[in-house]
């Protein structure tokens, strides 16, 4: 996903400027992955899938150029504007359940302190609080506790000065399980919300 965002920014960028033609350029993701993309026309197709892969379309009527592989300096020198605008990659925590509570593990009382440091660090005005359960139980009762869950978790982040109106909360129930399981299976690490800090 985020590969796909970084071409398509690159090749909206140079699609404004005096130079005709888009340049596509495969970028690492932030973990070390490299995906892969196909840059086709209706007369040719480049396959890049390897970090610093390149190619140049100059109209709809031409094939792609020949691959050219970039490396980071030169990446940096010719792109480096387009990646600086690009926003940091959120930061995901997790913070595990007690079965059958809104009450934190022991091993996740401390994630909260981790949370508001990236909030702050990241001057960020948008965090997703996602709550989750297993399946043991109803549905519905499940789709209540994993949002007892959630409120709970953003409540712990207010008591600790985050402004409330920078969080949503969300409730999937035992929906988006962590860990796939048949129904009325315990798993403690399905009993968790996800704080996603943009």
């Amino acid at each position: 996903m985020i590969v796909r965002t970084l071409l398509l920014i690159l090749c909206l960028a140079f699609s404004g400027c005096a130079t005709k033609g888009t340049t596509v350029v495969l970028l690492e993701d932030p973990d070390g992955s490299v995906g892969q993309i196909e840059v086709s026309t209706p007369v040719g197709t480049q396959q890049l899938s390897a970090a610093g892969h390149s190619t140049r379309v100059s109209d709809a009527s031409a094939s792609p150029s020949a691959l050219r592989t970039l490396d980071q300096k030169k990446i940096e020198q010719e792109y480096g504007q387009v990646l600086q605008a690009m926003p940091s990659p959120p930061e995901n925590f997790l913070l595990y359940f007690e079965y059958g509570k809104a009450e934190l593990t022991a091993e996740s009382k401390p994630v909260p302190s981790l949370i508001i440091e990236a909030i702050n660090r990241r001057n960020s005005r948008d965090v997703r609080v996602n709550g989750h359960s297993d399946t043991i139980g109803q549905r519905e009762d499940n789709a209540r506790l994993s949002l007892e869950r959630a409120e709970r978790a953003r409540d712990i982040l207010v008591g600790q000065g985050i402004d409330p109106s920078i969080m949503k909360v969300f409730s999937h129930g035992e929906g988006n399980l962590l860990i796939p399981t048949a129904d009325d299976t315990p798993e403690p690490r399905n009993r968790r919300v996800e704080v996603l800090v943009r």
